[in-house]
């Protein structure tokens, strides 16, 4: 049975990944080291690496599905609103029946959040 799909996202700076997933989504730091760290929020969790490497090599757009999309976009709205994607800053009604918005950040990691109906 698999349980989970947990990325690791490069950042060139270790602090522009906590400031995406700790600032701004809430995410807490689970563990951390020189190069790693890993990030939890209800359930959901991600690797931030530090690689300048890798990084310059990948801007990821990752999705995060959840049954409460509202509470959620209201948390990262109040917390950070200057992440809010330009294109999708508002929870919206998809073409595909999914409710969605979506963050930004600096160095251009894209997260979509989606609902889908019941």
């Amino acid at each position: 049975m698999m349980i989970r799909l947990v990325p690791k996202i490069f950042f060139d700076r270790m602090e522009e990944g906590l400031d995406l997933f700790v600032g701004c989504l809430g995410f807490t730091v689970l563990y951390r080291d020189a190069s790693l760290a890993v990030v939890g929020r209800d359930g959901a969790k991600a690797y931030v690496v530090e690689s300048p490497e890798y990084a310059a090599k990948d801007r990821p757009e990752i999705a995060i599905e959840t049954d409460n999309i509202g509470e959620i976009h209201g948390d990262i709205s109040a917390r950070r609103p200057d992440v809010l994607h330009p294109n999708l800053p508002r929870v919206t009604q998809r073409p595909w029946g999914a409710l969605e918005f979506s963050v930004l950040d600096k160095t251009g990691v894209c997260v979509v959040f989606r609902q889908w109906p019941t």
